[in-house]
């Protein structure tokens, strides 16, 4: 299991519109194949500042099952008009205790 980080700054004042979104194209998201859990968080102290949490079986499941379909691209639609910038995204596995 990987889990993608996603770092994602928006717009000010779009924030509501961009939760909107997200609620919209979870679905997209969530449905892809080797997709095993998504959480979006918002942040507190910085409220433009969203953070993507999503588990994938492999980076590959979330490179070839997502990024390299038509379910990115109806992702990205929804939510890419409210970004302040490109999004930081970056892959992470667990480290054993």
């Amino acid at each position: 299991m990987v889990l993608e980080v996603a770092l994602i700054d928006v717009l000010p004042g779009h924030e509501d519109a961009f939760a909107a979104a997200y609620a919209q194209g979870h679905p997209v998201l969530a449905g892809a194949p080797g997709c095993r859990s998504v959480r979006m968080t918002r942040g507190v102290e910085s409220p433009t500042r969203f953070v993507l949490l999503v588990e994938w079986d492999s980076v590959e499941a979330h490179e070839d099952n997502f990024r390299a379909t038509e379910r990115f691209t109806t992702w990205r639609d929804l939510i890419g008009p409210h970004f302040a910038g490109p999004p930081l995204v970056e892959h992470f596995i667990d480290v054993p205790a």
